[in-house]
């Protein structure tokens, strides 16, 4: 798993501005996606219109949640949503009496017209559900694939505690979306901890860390224990943005646990 180390991250923070052409980029595909969803519903509606008159409108209703199905898998929410109004828009002034008038005289054609807009919608957010779905999984898959990484580099015993400690800092930045993480060998007092079952605590009070974010005006300690003995710290410089998950900030605890075994497998290899 390729992890941009937190200089990276601060530096593309930086120069997200002058990096212009990517978000321009990225705003185009976007406009494009929403032009597909309005006009996608609209050349379905005028293929048909030479044939209003020899099908139901229930099947052009089925062809236009087709569409929306299309638009949504290809797009995000927005554009799901849109098409399914737009669908609805153009079914009503396409294929139903009176033509060409958005207006509606049949309750049937009411029906299917709520249909229409009520499956859309749905399908959308089915869609974009699935999306999300699909997107943790990955994302946790990630993170098991970089805990597994520094698990097998602390059990060879290849790499020196440096570097070892280099690599799960950069995997922190990254993971908790933190602008600077280091590594301590000393102890230090009245320091926001970040306890090994997830938890913030700031003196007496306890947080998750997610709803109010790490904090910003001092650093978030991360202890790192091996058997019960003290092996440092991780020193966490959280941004204004930094709302870690649970399972980010488990993950976070799980990196820093690598780091005490091998940190204690060193230590005794060195004693021999």
């Amino acid at each position: 798993m390729h992890i941009p180390n937190a200089e990276v991250l601060a530096d593309s923070n930086r120069s997200g501005v002058q990096r212009g052409g990517g978000c321009s980029t990225s705003a185009w595909q976007a406009l494009r996606l929403l032009g597909v969803a309005v006009l996608a519903p609209l050349l379905a509606c005028l293929s048909m219109v030479p044939f209003r008159d020899s099908f139901a409108n229930t099947s052009a209703a089925l062809v236009l949640v087709l569409v929306v199905v299309a638009v949504a898998t290809a797009g995000d929410r927005l554009a799901g949503v849109l098409a399914a109004c737009s669908a609805g828009l153009w079914f009503d002034f396409f294929l139903t009496q009176p033509y060409q008038r958005f207006a509606v005289t049949s309750g049937a054609d009411v029906q299917t017209l709520l249909l229409l807009l009520t499956v859309g919608v749905a399908v959308t957010e089915i869609t974009h559900w699935g999306r999300r779905q699909h997107a943790r999984a990955t994302q946790r898959a990630g993170y098991l694939e970089g805990i597994e990484q520094i698990a097998a580099a602390s059990a060879a015993g290849t790499s020196s505690p440096s570097t070892l400690i280099d690599t799960v800092c950069e995997q922190m930045a990254a993971v908790l979306g933190l602008t600077r993480c280091r590594f301590d060998y000393g102890t230090g007092l009245d320091y926001p901890r970040l306890e090994t079952d997830g938890r913030l605590r700031r003196g007496c009070q306890e947080g998750d860390g997610e709803t109010t974010g790490l904090p910003t005006d001092v650093d978030t300690e991360l202890i790192v224990e091996s058997g019960g003995r003290f092996m440092g710290r991780f020193l966490l410089t959280a941004g204004p943005d930094t709302h870690p998950a649970r399972l980010e900030r488990l993950v976070a605890i799980a990196l820093a646990a690598q780091v005490g075994a091998a940190l204690r497998a060193y230590d005794a290899r060195r004693l021999k």
